[in-house]
C-alpha cells in the first residue's frame, strides 16, 4: 500500500505534469488545489527536487516545476524516490535487495511468488508516466 506521502507527491507531480512549461507553481497553489499539508508538501517537493525530478525559481514568479517532460518520468521512479522499494518483500526487490534473515531462497516458494508480484507491478509502473496521470485542468 502506498503511503501517505507518496500519494501526496504523486498527486503534487500529477498536478504539475498538467503545468508542464508554463512557468514555476507555487507551493501554496499546489497545496490548495490538491488538499495537502503546506508543510508535509515542502518535505516532499525537496526530496523529489534532490532527486532531479524537480527544479525551482526563488523569488516573484517563482515556484517549483518539473525540470524533465513529464512523459520521461515513471511512476516507478517517483514511488522509489518517495517510497523506496517497489517490492513487497526485501529479497525480491531489484533496487534495494536484502536477504531475509530466515528464508533459503532458492527453495522458498513465497519468494518466487513476489518475485511474480514485482515483475508484474514493474511492467505497468515502469512503462505508466506523470503524463499518463496528469491533471486535465
Amino acid at each position: 500500500m502506498l503511503s501517505k506521502k507518496t500519494q501526496y507527491a504523486i498527486r503534487a507531480l500529477a498536478y504539475l505534469a498538467a503545468r508542464y512549461q508554463q512557468g514555476p507553481v507555487l507551493i501554496s497553489d499546489i497545496a490548495d488545489q490538491k488538499h495537502i499539508p503546506l508543510k508535509f508538501l515542502e518535505n516532499i517537493l525537496l526530496e523529489l527536487k534532490k532527486a532531479d525530478l524537480l527544479d525551482s525559481k526563488k523569488g516573484k514568479g517563482g515556484g517549483y516545476f518539473l525540470k524533465i517532460p513529464p512523459q520521461q518520468i515513471p511512476l516507478a521512479r517517483v514511488i522509489r524516490v518517495i517510497e523506496g522499494p517497489i517490492a513487497l518483500l526485501p529479497c525480491v526487490s531489484l533496487n534495494f535487495y536484502r536477504r531475509c534473515e530466515d528464508c533459503d531462497e532458492v527453495n522458498c516458494s513465497i519468494n518466487s511468488v513476489f518475485a511474480e508480484v514485482r515483475d508484474a507491478t514493474l511492467a505497468i509502473l515502469e512503462h505508466k508516466t506523470l503524463n499518463d496521470i496528469r491533471d486535465e485542468a
